[in-house]
């Protein structure tokens, strides 16, 4: 045979090996053989007329050699995936594009212990708004698991000092002391967590030492608390608003001559006077002044009834109208008399010519119906904050998403979402004075009173805290026993965070389910947690967050960057099977990082 025929051959030969050392290409390796074969010979017919013999006497070889070499590449089976190998794999959430509005292009895990944040546009309250409750991180494999409801709703496995042990519908939560815990272990073996709708009953379980600390003493109470040797009063600067909400979709508050009359005639002074403690303020703004660029802007409208009374008649109502209050019958530092306040706004507006039934609803369902706008009259509510940024109070309210007060004002949230990406006080100033100015002269709501609060503990408890954002940590209070009771205004809700915004429920959550970073206990600056940093690079729209090595859930199973990525990605991602949750609002993923992504 000549050498030019045999080097033709012999590469082709070693080509063919290649391929099938490297695996089959096909299902069925006597396809690959066919193949090889047909290739060989229709190289040697492009060489010469001549070859067809050589070939004939060659190819016999070259298939059995190519047999030979399929079948040692198929003797051992592909690796199947283990559940460890699985459990190791990097995941992802992406939007396709910033095009959808929203602050967040994707979330990745990097690696096992990095995180990275893709951000559409700058947003320096990223650290305060991760370290939120809602953004919680829970087991990808256990979000997987239940679907993202059902049992997570009432059992969410964390990474915190306490995990669930039960939870006794109407009476109490019970947490046993996760012992296996990355920080400082809790005092107590057990926490017990229960409720009351009452402040003096509260109080009066407070006086008998069957609970340790309880929240939201009434203001009247101040005074025999403070007199009580057995007891202690705990002030927090937790900053609040109370408003009167409207929804714009409904009439007669479709009209904002209307609106603005109401405004004009409610003595909100006589409110805080009447019903808050000492030291309460009436809001010049929907935002306590406390809080930077909170009272940019022109102040609320002074009480005038006679100038609401003529505005009411010009706008078509000189006789009034009919309406409903609607509330709840919870106490909350914003609202501590809620039903001795609906009744006394009730009788304001009788004043104006509106008549106004009273309806309570249970709570649940009044945060529901509320901040989905579905109520048709005016409603109570308010709001503490979360984390120390005025984001927290306006964003919330008043975004292009946010559905409560009906039909969204460009010029309040396209001034917000400016604002929102500028780190620099002052620059930002302008904008939340246009955002606050165009509050006032459209009125979704009305700003009544940031109102002072207090708990209560007995006068021995150690690891009392007066914190101005977050909730208690029951972790570190100390009674001397096994076992600390703590008493709240309400039942929660659901116990999955990601998707509730009530506080009753929040601060059970806060026990078990932990963020990258959390708040100190005193300032309320954030500081690390799970992330042991998260770096931002200079414009603020890429955030690489580590993760704290040798952390582990309740469930024993290893916290990793996949954990974190799957907790995010139910909640921002509307297209994921997992975005279900307890009523599936997810409202804080929508309104403070400007809608989901991937949403129809």
């Amino acid at each position: 045979m000549n050498r030019k025929l045999l080097f033709v051959l012999s590469v082709l030969l070693v080509f063919v090996l290649a391929l099938a050392a490297c695996g089959p290409q096909t299902s069925d390796p006597e396809t690959a053989v066919e193949e090889a074969v047909e290739t060989v010979q229709e190289a040697a017919e492009e060489v010469a007329p001549t070859v067809q013999a050589a070939v004939e006497e060659v190819a016999p070889t070259v298939e059995a050699a190519v047999e030979e070499a399929v079948e040692e590449a198929t003797e051992e089976p592909m690796e199947e995936p283990t559940e460890e190998s699985m459990d190791s794999e990097m995941a992802m959430v992406a939007a396709e594009s910033c095009d959808y509005g929203g602050k967040i292009l994707s979330i990745e895990a990097v690696d096992d212990l990095t995180v990275q944040f893709n951000l559409c546009k700058s947003d320096p309250a990223f650290l305060a708004k991760v370290a939120f409750t809602p953004f919680g991180v829970q087991p990808a494999e256990y979000i997987a698991e239940t679907g993202g409801t059902g049992a997570i709703l009432e059992k969410p496995i964390g990474t915190g000092p306490y995990m669930v042990d039960e939870w006794v519908r109407g009476d109490s939560i019970i947490f046993k002391r996760n012992e296996n815990y990355w920080g400082t272990p809790a005092v107590a073996e057990t926490a017990v967590l229960r409720w009351n709708a009452e402040g003096a009953a509260r109080l009066l379980e407070l006086q008998a030492g069957t609970v340790d600390e309880i929240t939201n003493v009434s203001p009247d109470d101040f005074e025999a608390v403070e007199s009580d040797p057995n007891l202690q009063l705990l002030p927090y600067a937790n900053p609040n608003i109370l408003y009167i909400g409207f929804t714009n979709t409904f009439a007669p508050f479709d009209d904002v001559a209307g609106r603005q009359a109401i405004a004009m005639g409610i003595d909100r002074q006589r409110i805080t006077d009447n019903f808050y403690a000492p030291g309460s303020e009436v809001a010049s703004h929907f935002t306590p002044c406390s809080i930077p660029n909170g009272c940019a802007g022109e102040e609320w409208y002074e009480f005038d009834p006679e100038t609401a009374k003529q505005m009411l008649a010009d706008a078509g109502y000189p006789d009034g109208f009919e309406t409903t209050i609607y509330y709840r019958d919870v106490f909350r530092s914003y609202l501590p008399e809620p039903s001795l306040v609906a009744v006394d706004l009730q009788s304001q507006l009788a004043d104006l010519g509106i008549t106004a039934n009273v309806e309570v609803m249970e709570s649940g369902a009044f945060i529901d119906e509320s901040t989905s706008g579905r109520l048709d009259g005016i409603h109570l509510l308010g709001w503490g904050a979360d984390y120390p940024h005025v984001t927290n109070f306006l964003d919330f309210h008043f975004s292009a998403d946010n559905p409560q007060f009906g039909d969204p004002h460009p010029e309040i949230y396209e001034n917000l979402q400016t604002a929102s990406t500028i780190a620099d006080v002052a620059t930002a100033e302008p904008y939340y004075a246009d955002a606050n100015n165009a509050i006032k002269e459209l009125v979704p709501m009305i700003p009544v009173v940031h109102g002072i609060a207090a708990n209560a503990a007995k006068a021995d408890l150690g690891g009392v805290q007066q914190r101005p954002f977050g909730a208690d940590w029951l972790s570190l209070l100390d009674n001397g026993t096994d076992t600390v009771v703590y008493m709240q205004n309400a039942e929660p809700i659901s116990l999955y965070c990601a998707d509730e915004t009530d506080g009753e429920s929040l601060r059970p959550c806060q026990q078990v389910v932990e963020t990258l970073y959390d708040y100190e206990l005193d300032s309320g600056d954030v500081r690390p947690a799970l992330a042991t940093e998260c770096v931002g690079n200079e414009d603020a729209t890429v955030y690489v967050c580590t993760l704290r090595e040798g952390v582990t859930f309740h469930d024993g199973s290893a916290l990793d960057a996949g954990d974190v990525v799957a907790s995010w990605a139910a909640g921002i991602d509307a297209s994921s099977p997992y975005h279900t949750g307890n009523t599936g609002s997810f409202d804080y993923y929508s309104y403070l990082w400007d809608g989901f992504m991937n949403q129809e």
